[in-house]
């Protein structure tokens, strides 16, 4: 049994997901995301390891951490998480550079509530005011020692390789092009990435492709238009890459939003 039901309001997405032998693949996300697991063990590799998230467990991922996602066993998992775009994100904490998350699994009793308050409020379709209030009050209950400012910036060549993938989105990602600007080798260029990344040129250019996606979807895009505007060559083939990153179809994920 596979469960996953997605609402938005304003920069916050919450998911309610219930699965047994679903395996999310490695992939990242754009937004800080926060989560809760209600029931089970959830067991994912970040950043090259491995770590597990009991009942109750607060799990907590910074944009562009590339993991993975899985139950511990044939009994399955619950649980819920919250995407908030990083410039909501820092504009409430009142930082101009982007933190980071020291921590990925904490037990906090505080956090896990505040967490379930706004995630219901968003799945009851609750107004966005009260919503926003209670943002504001999970993120003032973030411990400050779970995030710290000395935040890795990006190599330049990688940011100027990401500038470029960014921008070819609905072509095909040319890795001559790329490495003949930032002056490296193919080999040396997809090691560069990789160490800055935890992933490859090539998948984080289908990341960034399904991210766009979403985005497109939740502005009331027309599927058949997202499918064009992001390069994929049918509805099949975004289907296919939008259910490992998100559990359900870029359609399923259409019919959440109306």
């Amino acid at each position: 049994m596979e469960r996953f039901i997605y609402k938005k309001s304003s920069d916050i997405t919450a998911l309610s997901a219930s699965f047994t032998d679903f395996t999310y693949k490695k992939h990242c996300h754009e937004e800080y995301a926060l989560g809760v697991t209600l029931r089970g063990i959830q067991e994912y590799n970040l950043d090259g390891s491995f770590h597990a998230s009991y009942e109750n467990g607060v799990m907590l991922f910074n944009p562009e951490q590339v993991h993975d996602g899985r139950a511990h066993d044939s009994s399955g998992l619950d649980y819920v998480m919250l995407y908030i775009e990083p410039k909501l994100f820092l504009d409430i904490l009142g930082k101009k550079d982007m933190v980071r998350f020291a921590s990925p699994v904490v037990y906090s009793q505080v956090l896990r509530n505040s967490i379930l308050n706004l995630s219901n409020a968003i799945q009851s379709e609750d107004d966005e005011a009260l919503c926003s209030e209670l943002l504001l009050s999970l993120i003032d209950t973030i411990n400050p020692t779970n995030i710290f400012t000395d935040y890795k910036r990006d190599n330049k060549l990688v940011n100027k390789a990401k500038e470029m993938i960014y921008s070819k989105l609905e072509g095909v990602m040319s890795l001559d092009e790329i490495c003949k600007e930032v002056a490296l080798s193919k080999f040396q260029f997809i090691r560069l990435f990789k160490a800055n990344t935890g992933t490859s040129p090539y998948q984080y250019f289908i990341f960034c492709r399904v991210n766009r996606a979403k985005q497109l979807l939740e502005k009331s895009k027309d599927i058949y238009s997202v499918v064009a505007e992001c390069g994929f060559v049918d509805l099949s083939h975004l289907n296919k890459y939008f259910k490992r990153i998100y559990g359900i179809t870029a359609f399923e994920y259409k019919s959440h939003l109306n």
